[in-house]
């Protein structure tokens, strides 16, 4: 598990496609990997690879399959490019952002990036299939990173995050411009309960379904976005206790 925190940004020495596999070279700063051993989870821009090898205190190898490269941007990365790196959280690690499991599920593309008093607005695009669990006020990771999201427009599919000075010194979020690729990875709590609500109604209502939905969308009401309203407001109180 990772707390969407990161920790530091790390640089790719080598990269090398065999077998349908691709292995990188990933330098890291000094001390951040102390005590690393072979098998252990560190997340790369959002997703989880296992140390296969140890090459020097700072350098370390992974190796990625092809289904993560075809999800990820880690298929699109080159030789001195940046990651974002957070090592695996230990028992009773302090969550300083949300819960991650470092499996994406999508990557997006950025469509917009603004400045504002020092603060950074970036908007996302949002694939239709993943517009049910992404609201306002929710929780996303964006190459690892847990952000808060900001402003949701489904009709016109895109999300947005504001980016504070400190999160764009930690991380590489300020090299990303317009087109550039990221890796998204929901919050798994919110996919579970929207899937499980929409499941319910599904059942029991079963050819009716369709019809509300539609008798819904005449009357200007989103049905997913009831099943998620209420997430929205607990995740929002959760955030002042």
């Amino acid at each position: 598990m990772f707390t969407g925190i990161i920790q530091a940004v790390a640089t790719i020495k080598s990269v090398n496609d065999h077998d349908s596999i691709r292995t990188f070279e990933i330098e890291f700063p000094e001390g951040f990997c102390k005590d690393l051993t072979i098998g252990a989870s560190i997340a790369v821009d959002g997703v989880c690879l296992t140390v296969t090898e140890m090459l020097s205190e700072t350098v370390v190898k992974f190796d990625v399959i092809l289904q993560s490269l075809l999800i990820t941007t880690l298929g699109e990365h080159e030789v001195g490019g940046q990651v974002n790196v957070e090592r695996a959280a230990k028992d009773g690690a302090e969550i300083g952002g949300h819960p991650l499991s470092g499996h994406v599920d999508f990557r997006t593309a950025i469509v917009e990036v603004s400045e504002l008093e020092g603060n950074c607005r970036v908007r996302f695009d949002l694939p239709e299939s993943w517009r049910k669990y992404i609201f306002p006020k929710g929780y996303i990771a964006i190459n690892g990173a847990s952000l808060t999201v900001s402003e949701v427009n489904k009709e016109k599919g895109y999300f947005e995050v504001w980016l504070i000075p400190e999160t764009r010194r930690m991380t590489t979020f300020e090299e990303k411009t317009t087109g550039h690729k990221v890796n998204i990875e929901i919050e798994r709590g919110t996919q579970v309960v929207v899937d499980t609500i929409q499941h319910t109604l599904e059942d029991s209502l079963g050819k009716l379904y369709p019809l509300l939905e539609r008798l819904l969308e005449e009357k200007g009401i989103d049905l997913q976005a009831l099943t998620t309203s209420k997430l929205a407001l607990l995740q929002s109180e959760k955030k002042k206790d």
